[in-house]
């Protein structure tokens, strides 16, 4: 059953269009994850659905249906403790407890003085208190302990006010809030800043079990591809909703442009034909010929016309050089800890970094990630403990809250101030590359929003050729397009990677070790990200944090079922070159009968023979598209990787 349905939303800021046109409806159970590049339009969305924006179109949801949106103004004005707003969401179960309380106080005292009430009050009395209990009201305040755990509150944070609290504590209390009491329609913005690992893999594994329709927008693609079961894709204001989640979207996607290219292109080719044989048929001008004219004209006008593909947007543009090489002793670290009066962020971490290794810090909210990476830095003291590069090391840094940005620049005297022996015209070439064009440059540092503070910062570290690079959640801002131009650009990287995130995505497709400081005693992890998320749950053995130790049978069987996966994947894609090879020779014949066409325009037993020929070729071109066509989808839902 339909629960929501947008028809024709069209919005503009000014002269600005961010949404287009944009239909879509959802059904109800529905998990929808909305895409888009930095300013597509997809907040905006979900106001336009809230009734924040006025926009032409119309949205429809189902009567009787409730819909809630995650928002941090809703606890920052609240006078309440953190345990005392979450515990604010069931409000009505706890005017009804007090309303037991005070009926119980009544039969109490009433039974001390011997008088008996009424059997209509202690029916009324004895309803009331079984429909609470199977409302869950006497359960309600163990459930929201356990979310404030889970949400990463320590109990010792319970009686906080909330006034005390950071603006990601803040957004986390919030999303704990709606949590709690789902609405039937769930919107939530950006949910998993500001949590850590272990609060996503929570939200992750319960939000499919909520009785509510989820509509999401994320650029975490690891979340998408654990909750949502649809993707609904912004791209230049028009909007397309694909079944499946993220990565089966992305492959999806990806064919559906090349298969719409190739209808385009291919009905333009027929388009043209038509329209040369139309006018060769006027220039003979004789009654069969214009009767045949007006036929092929009527064949076009009849045409339903296949739009070309939207260009893409271009993304960023990033290549780190890592210069000269280090040493191999890249980093050594040893008995490191950091505390704050009687808080201890971390203790004990010891490691030695090689070059080439791939490092990510990983552990909870708190724990002290960016703390050590200011402490490698040299930016804050450690409390005890050693740390020291090795020979010949250059570093690079990234600093999440781009403290290393001078507001009082514009985005040109940024770069040039650090880079003066550079021209004018080299520093924009270099902004460009990061989509800051024209008078953009110009822009003070200090009216830049989040994302384009982050860019430039990338600007910077990426015109230094340092051969190590500490960056302290680089993905934090950038949408999907940009990050996926990141995790390219270091994929190529030759020097050392130090890195804290919490996009695991990211870490997943870069990390060649993994640093736990939260984990007691610390964890040195080598191996992939996907081998210690397995390995921390129990799945390999805790002796030895390794995936060799799997058994011999066990590598055997993964080994030949991967054996015949590749191999599969190997024959579609050979059949697939195949296709594309034969395509590309009947194209180019189709090429070579339109220039024959002019070529005999006057010998018509000629133009006769090339039409049937052009004829059989088309329809054997057409019957390869589908074929074609079908063996890629095939390709991208069962060989995503």
């Amino acid at each position: 059953m339909i629960i929501l349905g947008c028809d024709g939303i069209t919005l503009s800021f000014g002269e600005r269009d961010v949404l287009d046109n944009v239909s879509f409806s959802v059904q109800e159970g529905d998990r929808v994850g909305v895409v888009g590049e930095n300013g597509a339009g997809k907040t905006s969305l979900l106001r336009v659905i809230t009734g924040e924006y006025d926009s032409k179109g119309s949205v429809y949801i189902t009567k009787g249906k409730t819909v809630g949106m995650l928002s941090q103004t809703a606890v920052e004005q609240s006078d309440k403790t953190v345990y005392g707003e979450l515990e604010d969401a069931y409000a009505d179960l706890i005017a009804r407890e007090e309303e037991l309380e005070k009926m119980k106080a009544r039969l109490d005292l009433t039974g001390s003085l011997g008088i008996s009430l009424s059997e209509s009050y202690l029916s009324d009395y004895t309803h009331k208190l079984e429909t609470f209990q199977q409302d869950g009201g006497t359960h309600f305040r163990g459930k929201v302990r356990s979310y404030l755990s889970k949400l990463g509150f320590d109990e010792s944070e319970f009686e906080l006010p909330v006034t005390h609290l950071s603006g990601g504590q803040k957004t986390r209390l919030a999303l704990g809030k709606l949590l709690l009491r789902p609405p039937d329609i769930m919107l939530l913005d950006e949910p998993t800043n500001h949590l850590d690992i272990q609060t996503l893999t929570w939200l992750e594994d319960m939000l499919p079990n909520l009785q509510t329709t989820l509509i999401v927008v994320s650029h975490d693609r690891y979340f998408l591809d654990k909750v949502a079961t649809k993707i609904l894709d912004i791209d230049n204001g028009k909007a397309r909703l694909y079944d499946g989640n993220y990565s089966a979207y992305v492959q999806r996607k990806k064919t559906d442009r090349e298969i719409q290219r190739r209808h385009y292109e291919n009905q333009q080719r027929e388009i043209a034909r038509l329209e040369a044989f139309i006018e060769q048929q006027r220039r003979w001008n004789r009654e069969r010929n214009i009767i045949a004219a007006e036929s092929r004209q009527k064949a076009i006008d009849r045409m339903e016309k296949v739009e070309a593909p939207d260009k893409e947007r271009r993304g960023i543009k990033i290549g780190f050089d890592a210069g000269l090489e280090s040493g191999n002793d890249v980093l050594t670290v040893d008995g490191l800890s950091k505390r704050y009066g009687d808080n201890e962020l971390f203790s004990d971490v010891s490691f030695l970094i090689k070059r080439g290794d791939f490092a990510f810090v990983t552990g909870k909210n708190g724990c002290g990630k960016s703390t050590l990476m200011k402490i490698l830095r040299d930016k804050i003291p450690q409390s005890s403990g050693t740390y020291e590069f090795g020979y010949n090391v250059s570093i690079g840094y990234y600093d999440q809250e781009n403290q290393e940005l001078d507001d009082d620049n514009t985005v040109l005297d940024e770069i040039w101030n650090q880079y003066g022996q550079k021209t004018q015209t080299e520093i924009r070439s270099a902004l460009g590359l990061f989509l800051f064009k024209g008078d953009d440059v110009m822009k003070k540092v200090s009216v830049l929003s989040g994302g384009e503070k982050a860019r430039l910062t990338l600007a910077k570290l990426i015109l230094r050729k340092n051969n190590v690079l500490l960056l302290d959640e680089p993905t934090n801002h950038l949408d999907i397009k940009s990050r996926e131009a990141l995790e390219d650009a270091l994929s190529e990287y030759k020097g050392t990677l130090i890195a804290v995130s919490h996009d695991r995505y990211f870490i997943n497709k870069l990390a060649t070790r993994i640093l736990d400081i939260s984990a007691k005693p610390f964890l040195d992890y080598h191996g992939r990200y996907a081998d210690y998320v397995k390995y921390v749950s129990g799945r390999t053995s805790a002796a030895e944090p390794a995936p060799e130790r799997a058994g011999k049978e066990e590598n055997k069987r993964r080994y030949e079922e991967e054996k015949l996966y590749r191999s599969n994947k190997r024959k579609l894609q050979s059949k697939i070159e195949r296709e594309k090879a034969k395509c590309e020779k009947i194209e180019e014949r189709l090429g070579q009968i339109d220039a024959e066409y002019k070529e005999f325009e006057l010998d018509y037993k000629k133009l006769i023979e090339l039409d049937a020929e052009r004829e059989t070729l088309e329809t054997e071109l057409m019957s390869l598209y589908e074929t074609l066509d079908s063996d890629e989808r095939e390709l991208s839902d069962k060989y995503a990787d």
